[in-house]
């Protein structure tokens, strides 16, 4: 009765028109809401960690100005960081940083003290807001990542550090996402490989079998297999007679070419750039024709293994008009030459050499001259977010050695193509460039990122290891004596 009441309460146009209004709002609420949060990513149990790496990803990506050249917006989503909360990275704040380190304290022999620093009795590490220890110069810093990355851990906790800090370091190994190793490798290769009377065993070789015996003997390595440790090991002969006993960790490396696959690959690995040479072309407002020089290349021709190309391409090129080759070294005025030389190049070559990878590429991306990349089985850094077709040119080694084949090739190239590869040039420069105190995006934070990509496989890599960690041997074979004979037969086979 009340019902019928009611209905008799609204006339036939009232009911159209509350119908008509209730549609209206639950149209109209939801287009609302996502004006409100268009654009905004929906985040849900963010954690710290996570809301750091989730505003690595949000930068809008700039208009193309020509429809053939590749997308950026891979690279850039990783490398380029600007978020609504992200306004302070030129301070470091530890809480914020995407990797945490634990970093062994090693004894000084094999880290700073071979730069010559000698601590008191109770000293670790120098005190580097006091005095830096220099690194020495010459062919030694291409491969001195150790001395950059060692630098900026044990800057990263100081409170009045400027620039921002992707890694931190932390006591407790326990909250580490990795294990970072401080051993100068490459110092060590280049400075004490030779064995000095009344030595019998070299002072590199030396520290290697000492380096194993220690991370072997860790709680940290044991609890990983060693996977989650990082080892520099940037000169090809570094750490040749310890390499295969500490397969399972994390290399960071020049390149693959005198590892076995087992033992360095690119799923666990990380290539890091050479420290370039020649000096960085500031304010280059150089053009196409500013440049007379159209191809160059100074260093070393003959070389074994993969680098006797050099020798093949040298016959080849050096009667071509416009083309620089010729032999060099750093001796001298070496460096020098080579800058100026780089500097008034349109395209350079990296050939090569008796590995794949050579210093010659970074020192002509800091020349903002187009590398010509000769080198099949070359790695690069940074590849997985970085394209390095849209500032570099590739040519297959069977290519190149045809007659003609790769000056046509290069006379080829548009001034206009010429030109967006050396804007681009100048874009990522400063990925490839090791300094300290670090800054943003350099060559220092850009390998710790490299890193923190890989810190999900690592943790894979640990936890299927460690499935029946929790039982030892005998736990294991008591369990396996109380199984039924048809559990035990199938667990056996």
């Amino acid at each position: 009765m009340a019902n019928r009441n009611m209905q008799s309460y609204w006339p036939a146009s009232g009911k159209l028109f509350l119908f008509c209004l209730v549609f209206a709002i639950i149209l109209v609420l939801p287009y609302l809401f996502f004006l409100d949060y268009a654009g905004k990513p929906i985040i849900i149990n963010e954690s710290p960690k996570e809301k750091i790496i989730s505003l690595i990803g949000n930068r809008s990506i700039p208009p193309r100005d020509h429809e053939d050249e590749p997308s950026l917006s891979t690279e850039s989503a990783f490398i380029n960081r600007n978020g609504p909360e992200d306004v302070d990275l030129e301070r470091c704040h530890p809480s914020k940083a995407i990797l945490k380190v634990f970093m062994y304290d090693l004894p000084p022999e094999f880290h700073f003290g071979l730069l010559g620093w000698k601590g008191d009795d109770n000293s670790v590490w120098p005190d580097i807001q006091t005095k830096i220890p220099d690194y020495p110069g010459g062919l030694n810093l291409q491969h001195s990542i150790e001395y950059w990355l060692t630098l900026d851990l044990l800057s990263s906790r100081f409170p009045d550090r400027s620039g921002p800090c992707i890694a931190v370091r932390v006591e407790d190994s326990r909250e580490a996402d990795v294990v970072f190793v401080p051993f100068f490798s490459s110092l060590s290769y280049n400075r004490h490989s030779k064995i000095k009377p009344p030595q019998r065993i070299s002072t590199n070789k030396l520290l290697q079998t000492k380096l194993v015996q220690f991370l072997t003997a860790q709680k940290e390595w044991k609890r990983s297999g060693g996977r989650d440790h990082i080892v520099m090991a940037h000169h090809p002969n570094s750490m040749l007679d310890a390499r295969t006993k500490l397969w399972p960790c994390m290399f960071i490396l020049a390149d693959f070419g005198r590892y076995i696959p087992n033992v360095a690959n690119v799923e666990k690995d990380v290539i890091a750039p050479y420290k370039h040479l020649i000096k960085t072309f500031v304010n280059d407002s150089s053009s196409y024709d500013d440049r007379p020089t159209l191809l160059y290349f100074q260093g070393a021709i003959y070389r074994k293994d993969g680098g006797s190309i050099r020798q093949e391409l040298f016959y080849l090129l050096r009667d071509e008009k416009d083309v620089h080759f010729s032999f060099g070294s750093i001796s001298k005025d070496g460096v020098n030459s080579a800058s100026r030389g780089m500097h008034s190049s349109k395209f350079c070559l990296n050939i090569a050499g008796d590995t794949p990878s050579s210093n010659r590429l970074f020192d002509a991306i800091a020349s903002h001259c187009v590398p010509v990349i000769i080198s099949d089985e070359i790695e690069l850094p940074y590849e997985d977010i970085l394209d390095y077709s849209t500032f570099c040119i590739f040519v297959r080694t069977s290519d190149a050695l045809k007659k003609g084949f790769l000056i046509k090739l290069i006379r080829g190239v548009s001034r206009e193509n010429w030109t967006r590869r050396w804007k681009r040039l100048k874009e990522i420069e400063g990925f490839f460039e090791y300094q300290y105190p670090s800054k943003k995006d350099d060559a220092v934070q850009m390998i710790w990122q490299a890193v923190a990509r890989k810190v999900p496989a690592i943790r894979l890599k640990v936890h299927r290891s460690s499935r029946f960690a929790q039982f030892d041997t005998q736990d294991r074979t008591r369990m396996s004596r109380r199984l039924p004979f048809k559990d035990h037969y199938h667990r056996k086979h």
